[in-house]
């Protein structure tokens, strides 16, 4: 038995339009129905292993909470963290949280956001992995590489301790074209996968060792931590107080006890469009389409619609992706250097880096269908069972009609239900809610009017999220 530990943080700017600050790629569905959280967890299947525990950002919690619980898990511990801190902090919570009962579990880190292809592969690495890990090893992944990629780092084998697993030798940062081809050419290199094995305490003596102050941040942190549902928070100002390393510079690359496995199982940490379109499926011109995509003397390109037509003549080697509010149009040879494009719009004062013009919440979503100077018009849909918060708002009024369900509305003192073709006006200043008692969606259009409309004019009196 091992505990596997899923990394879900991350803002995965690469990708966007498509993933963003509050719907980051590992959220996201590329190519099926499963999201790439989903499809971690999914790999597990079969493996003797625990239920899974999340780590992930304060502001996805209810997307990853959500995102478990269609899966069937809705007993999975997820740890939040109030602010990024990079790896080694993230797996240090991980780790004190699996040893807080005393016991001392086999951790299995992985991210979130990778995809691998061949299931068994990937199976029989993790179990030879998780060997060596019980013989008190630090166990890193290598990744066979297939080309002279510049986008990853490497690491160099060492002696061989038994079998397929040797001791990991040297890391090495992204290479350059010539390095990579060099290293590809040695035989002796591996991709850095950003996966793990090893024991929870042998992971804590290691830190201690290494980075001290990492730990006794992390130690504080939980030592203060409270359940929330199935949440852990962790104390805000001692994790953030934390200094940020990966576990590659804290730990992996100083401690004496590493290992390699390698693994060759058609493995991709999708950081890019262009590596996405690598693993898509391709029609007979090389295009990889989703969505409502028209494609013309077109060859060698991602094209993603989520809303509107796509439509492209006489083109090649190109990224276009649209969505409700952004449309990206880009060369495939230009793919990684989509951070920077998104840095320039976050420095611009614009939002569309941080999320879309649809918006998920734990009760639902709303997707902002048109605004003017003192006007926002909202669509909300509501789940089944689902309420959300008894709220104020300080310079808005809301007039709610009800397009399909049906609508139990709190109105100052007065509670009644709203359906189909009925409507209700929400004074400004007025306590407030909204809940779906029915047995489908609830479908309605909000028509705010007031002097401000911004999301935190919001005084929340009861909430079954915790968000007060």
């Amino acid at each position: 038995m091992f505990l596997p530990v899923i990394l879900a943080g991350g803002s995965g700017t690469r990708l966007w339009p498509l993933s963003r600050k509050l719907y980051p790629k590992q959220f996201l569905a590329f190519g099926g129905e499963l999201s790439m959280l989903q499809q971690s967890v999914r790999r597990l299947d079969g493996l003797q292993c625990a239920p899974p525990l999340l780590v992930c950002n304060e502001e996805h919690r209810f997307l990853a909470a959500e995102q478990m619980r269609l899966m069937g898990h809705e007993d999975v511990s997820i740890l939040l963290e109030p602010e990024g801190r990079n790896t080694a902090p993230a797996i240090a919570l991980a780790a004190l949280h699996a040893t807080s009962s005393g016991e001392d579990p086999i951790l299995f880190v992985m991210a979130a956001d990778h995809h691998i292809h061949d299931q068994q592969a990937f199976q029989e690495s993790v179990t030879m992995a998780a060997e060596q890990a019980g013989k008190d090893w630090l166990v890193t992944f290598g990744i066979v590489p297939d080309s002279p990629e510049t986008g990853y780092g490497y690491i160099r084998r060492g002696e061989n301790i038994q079998g397929q697993v040797y001791r990991a030798g040297r890391f090495v940062e992204k290479p350059d074209s010539d390095t990579a081809a060099e290293y590809l050419k040695a035989g002796d290199y591996y991709w850095n996968s950003g996966m793990f094995m090893f024991r929870a305490g042998r992971y804590l003596a290691e830190l201690e060792k290494f980075e001290p102050a990492i730990l006794e941040c992390c130690r504080a942190a939980m030592q203060n931590a409270r359940q929330d549902m199935h949440f852990v928070r962790v104390d805000k100002d001692a994790f953030n107080s934390c200094p940020g390393n990966s576990i590659d510079y804290a730990v992996m690359e100083k401690t004496q006890d590493a290992a390699l496995v390698p693994m060759e199982a058609g493995w991709s940490d999708v950081g890019s469009w262009s590596s996405l379109w690598d693993l898509l499926p391709r029609d007979a011109e090389g295009n990889s389409c989703k969505g409502d995509v028209m494609a013309l003397d077109t060859a060698n390109s991602l094209l993603f619609s989520d809303y509107r037509l796509v439509a492209t003549l006489g083109v090649q080697d190109l990224v276009v992706v649209e969505t409700k509010d952004a449309v990206l149009v880009a060369h495939k040879n230009r793919a990684q250097d989509i951070k920077s494009l998104v840095d320039r719009i976050k420095s611009s004062g614009r939002s569309e880096h941080v999320t879309h013009r649809e918006v998920y919440r734990p009760w639902g979503s709303y997707d902002s269908i048109d605004a003017g100077g003192r006007y926002q018009v909202k669509r909300i849909t509501v789940k089944p069972g689902a309420k959300l918060s008894l709220q104020k708002h300080h310079h808005r009024a809301e007039h709610w009609v009800v397009v399909s369900g049906t609508a139990m509305v709190t109105n100052g003192e007065e509670s009644f239900l709203v359906t189909e073709n009925q409507s209700t006006y929400i004074p400004l200043g007025r306590q407030h809610s909204l809940e779906n008692p029915g047995k489908i969606p609830l479908e309605l259009i909000e028509v705010q009017s007031g002097a401000y409309l911004g999301e935190d004019d919001i005084v929340r009196f009861e909430d079954i999220y915790g968000r007060l």
